[in-house]
């Protein structure tokens, strides 16, 4: 996720300065091969004068868990058209059905699961979050036929940690909701873990409580509401959007505050992303990456959504994409998806920003 908005808060000509100091304020940044055969070298090269997609995931790593025994929780292609003066955010439900390839990195037979499982798959014996990413990339390209130009794993720490390097963002709450995962001290609004409560015994603990409206929340705020999915009237869907929104928000935030145009604060929001942030850019400088897309900003990110924004269950208890989804992602493949939201206004999801 935080590619999407490193690469936007890049853009819209903000940044000052030469390739070679964007080079040295990214140097930092963890890459690894996170597409394998759906990646765009595989067809020839990478080649940025056309339509750029984008797969972000972000995963949940809790203390004391196995780092490749965990889930894709969050898919979100980001896709740029060949014009390079616009963005979407698209994001897969996690819990859409499909059938994975054999991925032999993982001895993984491949199969028909949900697709935040696949990355579980890939990453097991030795398969590493690369090869999570890579089997979830590749189930994507057999089932939408989309290839990637790059790709980005963060876990949840490091989002949390982009936030505070940036003071807060700005969130709009449109639906009141309980947090499922935090608490905070009476006495000094310290954010706890429910899971860990206990270890504040005699501590008075408050619920923490999203209302509706906008305001400038701290990093664990916007990490925890961007998390809910139980007590939304539309679960994980609307809780898809919370998480486009924040990608937004942060690259929103990082060019209004002024934070992209000195290249040593790039370095200190990489630094705060730390080892939980992970970036396949193909072979591709960064550097190039943030040339190209200079010409979109913030404001020019629309967020888009699957299947009307609502659960469409099959009989496996698991989900489907609808035909108009699928027809969302050929106008992806095909670098028409300006003329395919025109034509279906319905698959903007309506949030404010």
């Amino acid at each position: 996720m935080i590619a999407g908005a490193f690469l936007m808060m890049v853009s819209g000509g903000a940044i000052v300065g030469t390739k070679v100091l964007i080079d040295q304020a990214t140097s930092n940044i963890a890459q690894d091969d996170l597409l394998g055969i759906a990646g765009m070298n595989d067809q020839g090269g990478n080649d940025l004068d056309g339509p750029i997609n984008m797969l972000l995931l972000g995963v949940d790593l809790r203390k004391g868990w196995d780092k490749n025994d965990t889930r894709a929780d969050t898919i979100i292609i980001l896709h740029i058209p060949a014009t390079h003066d616009q963005a979407y955010l698209i994001s897969i439900p996690r819990d859409t059905e499909v059938t994975a390839p054999a991925f032999p990195k993982s001895g993984f037979q491949g199969g028909v699961g949900k697709i935040t499982d696949m990355f579980h798959a890939g990453a097991q014996n030795g398969g590493e979050w690369s090869g999570g990413a890579q089997l979830v990339a590749q189930t994507i390209k057999n089932f939408s036929g989309i290839t990637f130009n790059g790709a980005a794993i963060i876990d949840f720490s490091g989002f949390k940690g982009i936030i505070d390097a940036l003071g807060s963002v700005r969130m709009c709450v449109d639906q009141e909701v309980e947090s499922i995962h935090m608490l905070t001290r009476a006495r000094d609004g310290y954010p706890v873990y429910i899971s860990d409560k206990d270890r504040h015994s005699g501590e008075k603990l408050n619920p923490v409580v999203y209302k509706k409206g906008c305001r400038e929340m701290k990093g664990w705020e916007a990490l925890d509401y961007s998390r809910q999915r139980y007590g939304l009237d539309n679960g994980d869907y609307d809780r898809q959007k919370n998480q486009q929104q924040l990608v937004k928000a942060i690259a929103k935030k990082a060019v209004d505050s002024g934070a992209m145009t000195n290249p040593m604060k790039i370095n200190e929001l990489m630094k705060a992303a730390g080892e939980a942030f992970v970036l396949d850019t193909a072979g591709t400088p960064v550097a190039d990456f943030v040339f190209t897309l200079r010409g979109v900003a913030a404001n020019d990110m629309v967020m888009l959504r699957t299947n009307g924004g609502t659960f469409n269950g099959n009989n496996s208890g698991r989900e489907a994409l609808q035909p108009i989804s699928l027809e969302m992602f050929e106008a992806v493949k095909n670098d028409r998806l300006a003329e395919f939201v025109m034509n279906n206004p319905t698959v903007m999801a309506n949030n404010k920003s």
